[in-house]
């Protein structure tokens, strides 16, 4: 069965169920806190797929990546996941999530990268720009720091690109010359 389909299906469930509960919105916040988990401890993964961890163990350290007090529906949820050895799919099934929750209560996703992380002020005039041609939209920013663009930033905001990278302009320049 395609990974892509697994995760949606728990995702949508956990929405549901959570929805219904009127935890919704902490499940997103534990769900973007369990991707977090996930993106700076690479062993969290190995840790979760480890087939000699106990479920309880594994229930454990998923609550605790996010944030979970073992006491709501997150928990009752990662319970389901492991009873059915799906935990393999957890950080897609937390991206899902976040996706469902963005969709279903209108929020855009602004993410801003630059090469070196920038000064506070320098993010709100970002924000303030973005704010002003988002008119009346909920945004969600994001910062990424990337040296590989060399200097500049892009902004993307759910498919729309601004991107004002001097990796962009060199590889403009690059066409233009072998054209």
């Amino acid at each position: 069965m395609n990974e892509g389909l697994i995760p949606s299906r728990y995702a949508k469930a956990l929405y549901k169920y959570a929805f219904d509960k009127n935890e919704a919105e902490r499940v997103y916040i534990q769900m973007k806190q369990l991707d977090n988990s996930y993106e700076c401890a690479s062993a969290l993964k190995s840790t979760i797929d480890n087939p000699y961890l106990k479920a309880a163990d594994k229930e454990k350290v998923l609550c605790t990546a996010a944030g979970s007090n073992g006491n709501d529906c997150l928990t009752r949820f990662f319970k389901l996941v492991i009873q059915n050895n799906r935990e393999n799919l957890m950080r897609n099934m937390a991206i899902a999530y976040q996706d469902i929750y963005r969709r279903e209560n209108s929020i855009e996703r602004v993410v801003i990268t630059t090469a070196v992380a920038l000064p506070d002020e320098e993010y709100s005039r970002i924000q303030s720009i973005v704010e002003k041609l988002e008119k009346g939209k909920t945004l969600e920013y994001v910062k990424v720091v990337n040296p590989d663009i060399i200097g500049g930033f892009s902004i993307r905001v759910e498919t729309k690109i601004l991107d004002a990278t001097i990796k962009n302009e060199i590889k403009k320049l690059r066409l233009k010359l072998l054209s």
